[in-house]
């Protein structure tokens, strides 16, 4: 009996905690939803050059509406990616940094937007003749939201 191992069930709590991603219940995908989602993406790439105000970072991450860039400031904050710090001042003053475990979240997410920027032309290939790049990216966050909510 000294080799035999004891196999006991994994409990939910355990299997939770690790995550699966690929299970319909998995609060994993809450987080990657979060760190993937269109603009997550670039907040993580912007804050990677340090803490910024939501006014400067709304400028810098192009394209994104002042109610879009508070919802994903939100979800990261909410995520401990994002740390929201609020001065007492007037006018209000508040700034945006990443935390360590943002930091770590940004460097991987930076990896998989230089391959996508160096393989940017095999990919847009791919794409139909009459596609914009904005259509292009609606049609993929709408693949990549369904999928993930699957």
């Amino acid at each position: 009996m000294h080799g035999d191992a004891i196999v006991t069930p994994e409990t939910l709590s355990a299997k939770l905690g690790r995550g699966d991603l690929l299970a319909a219940n998995c609060p994993s995908r809450a987080v990657l939803m979060h760190l993937t989602s269109r603009w997550g993406v670039l907040v993580l790439i912007a804050l990677q050059h340090g803490t910024m105000r939501f006014s400067a970072l709304r400028r810098r991450v192009g394209g994104v509406s002042e109610r879009m860039l508070a919802q994903t400031l939100q979800a990261l904050e909410h995520d401990g990616i994002v740390h929201r710090e609020a001065f007492d001042v007037v006018p209000p003053h508040v700034e945006y940094s990443l935390t360590p475990l943002g930091v770590e979240a940004a460097e991987h997410v930076r990896v998989l937007a230089d391959w996508i920027e160096v393989h940017l032309p095999e990919i847009s290939a791919h794409w139909p003749a009459d596609a914009t790049p904005d259509a292009t990216t609606d049609m993929a966050a709408e693949s990549t939201r369904d999928a993930v909510l699957a």
